[in-house]
């Protein structure tokens, strides 16, 4: 149950083989090996854009970015696939990840299997269907999610795999990178890292302890995770906030007080029964958790923008070592934004989340935020939206001619994709 924080839309809020619609031939492309580390320079280099390769198993751009109706996965989301952010043991969100294992290893030796290595492929069924998400959710959008075609997606959440891996495990972590289409600012990113953790009990382990399955679970749940919190933050004021997700009763989301305000660290619950039966598991109980790595590791390492994360630049990379979580990031650069707005009629079609895809497809990590400054509707009934579009670099100062030319470029984009008329 992968509850994302400030990335959330199902927790707001699979098989592992694919099959159908032309990815027959990626069936093993996700093996279920334990998470493994991989060593990384200070500097790394982005994989190659043509071809990525999961479980031995290679697969070209022409496959997930396709010429069709129903695909909608732009080259700057394939040029994603693959970095793996979460395996560098010298990243932020690498450093969060093995933080974490060192807790479940020593509070729960041997107990959790931990998978980090899972392809982000996956099908409708096992991201939404096989963890109950309702057929008219938002989320299931083509404005939401990225689709490869009308039965495969780029996954949402780490919990496509959840009802896989527990057809043949108890107690597991699953991390990974999820895709999303949102809003452009410091806290969003079309793709971001969640973790998950599942644990799974028979009768023989709450009958001893006098309460019933669902409390039993629960208590065992809140005392696991409040361990967690106390080792990434320390001693800090902690309350539970009862909440709602469509696969958990009950569910509740964890807050501390950290820095003279409340954070929402995750969310969790008690797995519904549904989702345990469909795996197999006709008498057992278990507890779900699930959290965002980028939101956690701002906070810990004081890293003002989510884009930071994806930087190469030596300034950020040399910051952060292996093991060593909480280093405060010492920011480098003060180079000023430069705005830019954009004025328009709108059609009954029209998103701001496809917008916002369009001007990251032009202007990638050199757009800052994207913010609706106006709108109105005129005796006509036509409605008008301004947008402020900010573009910053976070490692050089960009030119007038660089920043023209890039609003040059969305507008002629907005206007022939967006079928809306520039004021």
């Amino acid at each position: 149950m992968a509850i994302s924080l400030a990335n959330s839309i199902v927790f707001s809020k699979t098989s592992h083989f694919l099959h159908g619609n032309g990815l027959k031939r990626f069936a093993f492309c996700i093996p279920f090996s334990s998470a493994s580390t991989l060593s990384f320079k200070k500097k790394w280099k982005p994989p190659v854009a043509s071809v990525l390769e999961f479980g031995g198993v290679k697969i070209a751009k022409d496959d997930v970015v396709r010429d069709d109706p129903t695909n909608n996965v732009p080259d700057s989301i394939f040029g994603k696939l693959g970095m793996q952010l979460h395996r560098r043991n010298q990243h932020p969100l690498g450093i969060l990840k093995n933080a974490i294992y060192e807790y479940f290893d020593t509070t729960y030796p041997n107990k959790f299997d931990k998978f980090d290595d899972l392809c982000p492929i996956v099908t409708v069924k096992q991201n939404f269907d096989d963890v109950l998400v309702p057929a008219d959710h938002v989320s299931r959008s083509y404005n939401d999610t990225y689709y490869i075609d009308s039965q495969t997606v780029l996954r949402c959440h780490t919990s496509a795999h959840q009802a896989e891996l527990l057809k043949g495990h108890n107690h597991f972590l699953v991390t990974g990178d999820v895709y999303r289409r949102d809003s452009i600012d410091s806290t969003h990113y079309p793709v971001f890292h969640q973790m998950e953790g599942v644990s799974v009990f028979s009768p023989d382990d709450w009958q001893a302890s006098g309460l019933d399955a669902t409390d039993y679970a629960a208590n065992d749940l809140k005392k696991c995770l409040e361990g967690l919190a106390r080792h990434l933050f320390g001693a800090v004021e902690m309350r539970w906030v009862d909440t709602y997700f469509p696969f958990t009763n009950p569910s509740f989301e964890l807050e501390i007080y950290f820095k003279e305000k409340w954070l929402e660290v995750l969310g969790c619950g008690v797995t519904e029964q549904e989702i345990l039966k469909r795996s197999g598991k006709l008498n057992n109980v278990a507890w779900a958790f699930g959290l965002g790595l980028e939101r956690l590791a701002m906070v810990l390492f004081d890293i003002p923008d989510i884009r930071l994360f994806w930087s190469t630049d030596e300034r950020f990379t040399s910051q952060f070592s292996d093991g060593q979580l909480g280093v405060k990031f010492k920011p480098f650069s003060k180079y000023p934004p430069c705005y830019k707005d954009m004025s328009f009629w709108i059609s009954e079609s029209f998103t701001e989340n496809n917008l916002c895809e369009i001007v990251r497809a032009v202007a990638g990590d050199l757009v800052e935020e994207v913010t609706l400054i106006d709108n109105f509707t005129n005796k006509k009934g036509m409605t008008s939206h301004c947008y402020r579009i900010a573009y910053r670099s976070m490692e050089r100062s960009l030119t007038d001619e660089e920043i023209n030319d890039l609003q040059w470029n969305v507008r002629e984009q907005v206007q022939s994709k967006l079928n809306v008329v520039l004021r």
